[in-house]
C-alpha cells in the first residue's frame, strides 16, 4: 500500500490554498488535477528528494518548467 502525503498548495489561477493528497509512487511524474475552487487544470510535478521527502511543484497549463 502506498503512502499518501497531504499538502496545501496554492492554485496558480485563483490563488486559493487547497489541500491535495500526493501519492509517494508519483515521484518523477507529471499529472493534472483540477482546482477544487475554480476547477481550472493544475499541472503537478512530484519529485523525491535525497532525504526521501517529496517535492511538489504546481503550474498552470501554459507554464513551461
Amino acid at each position: 500500500m502506498t503512502e499518501l502525503d497531504e499538502r496545501a498548495i496554492d492554485c496558480p489561477y485563483c490563488g486559493e490554498s487547497i489541500q491535495v493528497l500526493i501519492d509517494s509512487e508519483d515521484s518523477g511524474q507529471q499529472y493534472i488535477e483540477d482546482c477544487q475552487v475554480c476547477c481550472r487544470p493544475i499541472t503537478f510535478f512530484v519529485q523525491q528528494e535525497n532525504d526521501g521527502s517529496l517535492y511538489v511543484s504546481v503550474h498552470d497549463e501554459n507554464d513551461a518548467f
